[in-house]
């Protein structure tokens, strides 16, 4: 029977278990489970479920950090946040959850219908639904909306925006009414509507704003699908459902208890205790075959390619990061190919790829690839380069510290593993692993050397995607802390192309300039793992860990 396999969505909604029981006892023992795995995700198996849903149940999760920075969706990227908070609000637009690997499927929220862009592509009208109320009671309307998406893409000074940089094509976001918001465009371009689905545009009080545009970095008040309860940071966040929640019968749920737990040992030992039904994030393949072994048919499986990877930053204001020849003999000792290999056994990583989400029309291709530094397939001409470029700058016995994330998968991982591959030319690395608030703290003060952080984004939207690698004085989010006008001009003009092809030659141009100049390097490629409890129903998982975290099509089948 033919197997199909789209490259990015592959879900698994069966029991591996039910598998296993299924396959003749020789084959299964020659086969082995990790082989009976690898047939059924070839053939991306996919199970649907016609049962209605049963209202009721509180559903337990893991978030798998110690907390974020702050609460404020729109100044924060780490999962932790929008995984703890996104329940408690509402956003204008959305992916359909029910196909959230799309990159074209976009649903109203708060609006009544997706609106036809006019104006040759300039003005979006969105109309706003009525009787929408925020948790405090008070009316939420179209100014609500414009408030919201203006701190978004217009902050004012000392007002952090982590998504900025994604919509400088918008010029204006009015609010003639209550119930209609405009959205005025610089120039078109097909960046735009995926961009307004970030599930970070939460929907703020614009009473709150007007009186403080920090309150939402340490408070939580939205009108999202469930009302806060309680918040303990770094420990345990609980909300109950919202009853004046717009979208009928949702959510199903009565509540919610997230807890914070950075260790995996204690997050899988909760799932399999029954303590908690899931991780959103992704377990490590040892941990899902683990727990399928254990629990059987109680354990089901989703999986899916990441439009996420980790980053090897240095930076640029730090002797003798600032030399390229050190950047480039940095990047020249990693054995990409090996390594994705090796660590797809034990972490959740699987696909080598440069700045774009492997599998999309703009990525570079393996040849490409091959021609970069970072990703030569002869590895022992690689460290030869690298061995001269260090000598040629004096550092041939470089010491350094590497800034890490206090989080098993994958980036610790992933960090011992590069200080391997350094030591390999002669570096003496170190890692230094702090918990996200502190490691995101540190690179944006620029108190580092060099740091392994990630691009992670959501709705895979490749030209907006690669704005992250926009030197820092663009995109605040960037902590190589360089300045590159040749990739400005590059990717502004990509911005406003709307032919396929003429905008991967762009792309080619851009990704090609960060590797000469060894500005940052992408690395290993992730691929979610999420087992959770048979009971959990209702959630569809996407290439994205941010995606389709507001809770409200989930429901427990027991």
């Amino acid at each position: 029977m033919p197997c199909e396999d789209n490259g990015t969505y592959k879900s698994l909604v069966i029991s591996f278990a039910t598998v296993l029981r299924r396959s003749r006892p020789r084959a299964t023992s020659q086969l082995g489970l990790q082989s009976v795995l690898a047939a059924v995700l070839a053939c991306g198996v996919t199970a649907a479920t016609a049962e209605a849903p049963k209202p009721g149940g509180v559903l337990t999760y893991m978030i798998p950090a110690d907390g974020g920075p702050s609460l404020d969706g729109h100044r924060e990227t780490t999962y932790a946040v929008v995984h703890a908070t996104a329940p408690f609000y509402s956003v204008l637009i959305r992916v359909n959850p029910d196909n959230p690997s799309s990159t074209t499927d976009f649903r109203c929220d708060l609006c009544t219908e997706m609106p036809n862009p006019t104006d040759n592509g300039l003005t979006y009208t969105f109309k706003i639904r009525k009787g929408v109320k925020f948790h405090d009671g008070s009316p939420l309307t179209a100014q609500d909306v414009a408030a919201s998406w203006n701190k978004i893409v217009h902050p004012t000074p000392g007002v952090a925006s982590a998504r900025e940089n994604n919509f400088v094509m918008v010029d204006t976001i009015t609010a003639p009414d209550d119930e209609t918001v405009v959205f005025k465009l610089k120039f078109a371009t097909l960046t735009f509507l995926p961009a307004l689905a970030d599930p970070y545009g939460y929907i703020y009080s614009k009473k709150i704003l007007d009186r403080d545009m920090h309150w939402y970095e340490k408070n939580i008040m939205g009108s999202g699908p469930f009302k806060l309860v309680e918040l303990q940071i770094g420990q345990s966040i609980k909300g109950e459902r919202n009853p004046d929640y717009y979208h009928a019968s949702q959510p199903y749920l009565d509540g919610f208890v997230a807890i914070f737990a950075p260790k995996q040992s204690v997050r899988t030992d909760a799932i399999r205790a029954d303590r908690a039904a899931l991780e959103f994030r992704s377990l490590p393949p040892s941990a899902r075959d683990q727990l399928v072994k254990e629990l059987g048919d109680k354990i089901t499986v989703q999986e899916s390619d990441w439009n996420c990877g980790n980053v090897v930053t240095p930076n640029h204001q730090k002797k003798p990061f600032d030399d390229v020849r050190v950047r480039k003999a940095l990047f020249l000792a990693i054995d990409q190919w090996k390594g994705a290999q090796a660590l797809s056994k034990i972490a959740i990583i699987k696909t080598v790829g440069s700045i774009v989400f492997p599998g999309s029309p703009l990525a570079a291709t393996k040849e490409e690839l091959q021609q970069m530094i970072g990703y030569w397939p002869d590895i022992e001409k690689s460290r030869a380069e690298a061995r001269r470029l260090l000598k040629e700058a004096g550092q041939e016995n470089l010491a350094f510290e590497i800034l890490n994330r206090n989080v098993d998968q994958p980036y610790k991982i992933v960090g011992t593993w590069l200080v391997d591959e350094w030591s390999k030319i002669g570096l003496k690395a170190t890692q230094k692993v702090l918990p996200t608030g502190p490691w995101l703290e540190s690179m944006r003060s620029g108190d580092f050397t060099v740091a392994l952080e990630a691009n992670c984004q959501n709705v895979v939207n490749p030209i907006a995607d690669v704005g992250r690698w926009l030197p820092h004085e663009v995109q605040r989010e960037n902590y190589g802390y360089f300045s590159d006008p040749e990739m400005i001009d590059i990717y502004n003009r990509m911005l406003k192309e709307t032919d396929t092809t003429k905008a991967r030659m762009l792309m080619r141009q851009f990704d090609t300039r960060i590797n000469q100049q060894a500005h940052q390097l992408a690395v290993t490629y992730w691929y979610r793992v999420v087992p959770m409890r048979s009971y959990v129903k209702g959630w569809k998982i996407s290439p994205s860990h941010y995606l389709n975290q507001d809770l409200a099509n989930i429901w427990l089948d027991k």
